[in-house]
């Protein structure tokens, strides 16, 4: 598949979907007697020659926010057509925020469903199965959060409600269960050293951000975590779990009263307390290349530099930019020209992740070890030629439309909307962020693309890890529309 068409034909299967839907519903319906009255057609998609080539519009959100008496921020969407509420709450509390202790953030929101008063980690896990409910949750560099899905309704809702306040506002942080989660943890650091691409992304993101909180990962140590204990949990859980420190997301079927009896309910669980300082800037890392020796077939390649923070006014551009480089699947320029006319490796891929503070710009592949000197030169005149150049007038149209189709599912699922709430509040965009996106993003023309990229990146100034095994190199095969040798599979680990 030489274009980008992913996207493109999930939308189409969805509308396919919906018109069997339709079909069938018509054809259970009894013909009109004769000499009556048939019923005009139904409202809506009849054919998708109505699309005209263009995305069906995304669904429409009618974002709420307020603050609580305990200082948590809220946003609420209503949405009556489910009887079901998704809650999430964000807090400023990932891995950034670990100080001299890598993985506290990690153990901390591991621990939060391990134990309340009178329940311990099985019991509350058979009291949300009862109610029919899900509790999740995750910590990352930038973030913390807990979520809750539930019927709305108002005998499964209220216990529900009752029990996830108490996981995250009041858990005991169990000994047992605490020795077990650093076990899990301690293992997992022993496998990582059988995965080289674990290992060269460990090392890269060290060299990307040197003494900056985001260099460490946010799993922790083997060395970090046997020094955590449950005071420390105890007390990270007192400060970055604090009320002032949360975003509250709701979507789903209630009314503005009952979300504000929500929000206030799980906002006064939490410990009184304000909002944690932003993570501080990044500065730029000095350029250069480490390998790590490793025993296997391929070459793990990671090139990098620092990109934007969330708030960059330029992200639309480079968002746009990104999916012509590598970060659309197929038919962007890296893999038109490293796997589709050469056959080096299964997949290369590009990517911005803009953060609280300047996320990385990154891109990753695995390549056979005796040609992985060429490839990554190849990649660097790929990315330096595409600098130089800028993107042609028709990969801009074709990631445009291809960004415009895919952008409904943005928004497809209450689920997908609670997600979309919870970064909003927590990044303080916009409420208007996903329309103000799609518009910039519509907007764009090859120099206003071509300038961003060129003012974010440089060939030259990359932070590039491999990690494989040291071998005699081959030069590269010649292009071709027809590879002599295509990726035998997956890529290793």
């Amino acid at each position: 598949m030489n274009e980008r068409n992913g996207p493109r034909y999930a939308l189409i299967a969805l509308v396919l979907s919906l018109l069997v839907g339709l079909l069938a519903l018509l054809a259970s319906r009894p013909m009109a007697p004769t000499g009556g009255q048939v019923p005009p057609p139904a409202a809506g998609l009849q054919s998708l020659a109505e699309l005209d080539g263009q995305a069906p519009p995304r669904r429409a959100l009618n974002i709420q926010t307020w603050q609580t008496a305990d200082g948590s921020k809220v946003l609420f969407v209503a949405a009556p057509e489910l009887p079901m509420l998704d809650l999430r709450v964000t807090f400023a509390a990932g891995s950034s925020h670990d100080g001299s202790q890598p993985g506290l953030a990690t153990l901390t929101n591991a621990m939060l469903n391990e134990g309340i008063a009178g329940k311990d980690v099985t019991q509350i896990a058979e009291g949300f199965e009862n109610l029919g409910a899900e509790f999740g949750n995750g910590a990352y560099r930038d973030m913390a959060i807990a979520s809750l899905r539930s019927l709305s309704a108002p005998e499964q809702r209220t216990p529900a409600l009752q029990l996830f306040a108490e996981v995250i506002g009041r858990p005991t942080f169990p000994a047992d269960s605490l020795a077990r989660i650093k076990n899990q943890l301690l293992a997992g650091f022993e496998q990582q050293k059988q995965n080289p691409g674990k290992l060269a992304a460990l090392a890269l993101f060290e060299r990307l951000y040197a003494e900056h909180p985001y260099a460490h990962p946010s799993e922790g140590t083997l060395q970090s975590i046997p020094t955590i204990d449950s005071a420390a949990l105890h007390a990270f859980h007192g400060k970055a779990y604090s009320a002032g420190n949360a975003v509250i997301a709701l979507v789903g079927d209630l009314s503005r009263s009952e979300a504000e009896a929500i929000a206030a309910q799980v906002s006064a669980a939490l410990p009184a307390g304000p909002a944690l300082p932003k993570v501080s800037a990044a500065q730029p890392p000095a350029a250069g290349q480490q390998h790590i020796e490793f025993p296997s077939s391929q070459t793990n390649l990671f090139l990098a530099q620092l990109g934007v923070d969330r708030q960059d006014p330029d992200y639309p551009a480079l968002y746009l930019g990104n999916q012509i480089l590598g970060g659309g699947g197929f038919g962007t320029r890296l893999m038109e020209e490293v796997r589709e006319k050469r056959g080096l490796t299964y997949g290369v891929y590009s990517s911005f992740s803009p953060m609280q503070a300047r996320g990385p710009f990154m891109i990753n592949l695995q390549t056979r070890a005796e040609l992985s000197a060429g490839t990554l030169q190849l990649v660097r005149d790929i990315l330096r030629q595409y600098l130089a150049e800028g993107p042609t007038q028709k990969e801009l149209d074709d990631a445009k439309r291809e960004t415009a189709g895919s952008f409904p599912l943005t928004t497809a699922s209450n689920a997908d909307i609670v997600g979309q709430l919870g970064a909003i509040g927590f990044y303080d965009l916009p409420l208007t962020q996903l329309e103000d996106f799609m518009a910039q993003v519509q907007a764009q023309t090859v120099d206003s693309v071509k300038a961003a990229m060129q003012k974010h990146l440089s060939a030259d100034a990359l932070v590039i890890v491999s990690a494989g095994p040291t071998v005699p190199q081959q030069p590269l095969p010649p292009p071709t529309a027809t590879p002599a040798e295509l990726p035998a599979g997956v890529p290793e680990h």
